[in-house]
């Protein structure tokens, strides 16, 4: 008979007893050239014992419960019960502690493959922590299968002390693991910005966001966004996109963040006017709307609002007329905003025109359209 499988809750009962430093996965990622990865030392701490960035661009627990917890009025399982609890009755909430409740039980069976990294230092409470920098979401599932299994005795996580953390890697290791939501991508792009600029968080801010909103008034030196790029991947017309969505209040980024709501849900709902944020963020919740489809319904509302205050009949539109209306609108739009975005929407709408199969007729008409153009220009 094979014997019997053995269920373990500490995750490193497989490992070998002395300190050796073992291969990061992260090596494979790369990093910027300056950053230090010198390992001090593997421990083996409890969650008690550790204590994760506040500032950390991904945000696990909720806005409610992050500000008692960090604030030091209730400890890890504490939060993590509130977490289970508030679940029930939020099912973006739902989904995420059930991806790490997953997590939590594959420590059980193959035990905890990737080390939390960070350092000591003390806390607000002048109290000697373990700082994580990467591996929250280890973190919290281990503090998550306590809490749903009512276990007593606290588990043990591996952890290497490194030397100089950084933003940099926290980043990298966030995009590695899973990809970000919007919301975090903006966060991202912040985080990495005010860590160049030697701007660092202030324990005592009240909104986490608002330390991310700095990087949107900051003046960028030459330089920074090459430093950047090659962590994010992502264009710096993309980036300065994505800061942007910082402009939204925080308890919609907190639900748009949740919900994992795509950019260019979040771009089109900026370009509304602020008072109809909110309900467009519901919505588009509810109702797993597209950019298009918000767009659409604010041209919708917008013609409905206008006819009610119009008395006299209107004449009835046609599609050539929408269209032609839609390019004047457009090219006066276009003409009022930045460079930056100038080049990214036309990036997006060339990208759109191809998959849809029309690139080769829009590019006849306008092409023809500059015919036109050019011919009354020199008749001018």
């Amino acid at each position: 008979m094979a014997p019997s499988k053995k269920k373990r809750f500490n995750a490193f009962e497989d490992f070998p007893t002395t300190e050796e430093k073992p291969i990061s996965i992260l090596k494979s990622i790369q990093e910027p050239e300056n950053t230090v990865r010198d390992i001090e030392r593997i421990e083996r701490l409890k969650p008690s014992e550790m204590m994760p960035d506040r500032f950390q661009p991904r945000r696990l627990l909720p806005m409610h419960i992050r500000q008692s917890f960090f604030s030091g009025e209730i400890d890890c399982y504490q939060a993590a019960a509130e977490w289970l609890k508030y679940a029930q009755h939020d099912s973006g909430v739902k989904a995420e502690v059930e991806r790490l409740l997953s997590l939590g039980n594959s420590f059980d069976e193959h035990g905890q493959i990737k080390a939390i990294t960070g350092s000591w230092n003390n806390d607000l409470n002048g109290n000697f922590v373990f700082l994580i920098e990467t591996g929250e979401r280890r973190f919290w599932a281990a503090c998550l299968q306590v809490s749903a299994n009512h276990i007593k005795e606290e588990p043990l996580l591996r952890v290497e002390v490194v030397e100089n953390p950084t933003r940099q890697r926290q980043v990298l290791e966030n995009r590695h693991a899973e990809s970000p939501s919007a919301v975090e991508q903006s966060c991202e792009v912040a985080a990495l910005i005010l860590a160049e600029l030697g701007i660092l968080p202030d324990g005592k801010v009240q909104d986490d966001y608002d330390y991310f909103r700095l990087a949107r008034a900051q003046r960028m030196p030459a330089g920074l966004w090459d430093r950047i790029t090659p962590i994010m991947q992502l264009t710096r017309p993309r980036m300065v996109q994505l800061l942007n969505i910082l402009q939204l209040p925080s308890n919609l980024l907190e639900m748009a963040d949740r919900f994992r709501l795509p950019e260019r849900v979040l771009r089109e709902i900026l370009s509304q006017p602020q008072k109809n944020w909110d309900a467009l963020i519901h919505q588009s919740i509810q109702n797993s709307l597209t950019s298009e489809e918000i767009a659409d319904q604010a041209i919708n509302d917008k013609t409905t609002s206008e006819s009610k205050k119009e008395s006299s009949p209107r004449t009835p539109s046609t599609p050539e007329k929408n269209a032609y209306r839609s390019l004047r609108k457009f090219t006066k739009v276009f003409r009022s905003i930045d460079h930056l975005e100038q080049s990214e929407i036309l990036d997006s709408l060339a990208d759109d025109l191809f998959v849809s199969g029309q690139a080769e007729n829009a590019a006849e008409i306008l092409s023809e359209l500059l015919t036109l153009i050019q011919a009354r220009l020199k008749r001018r």
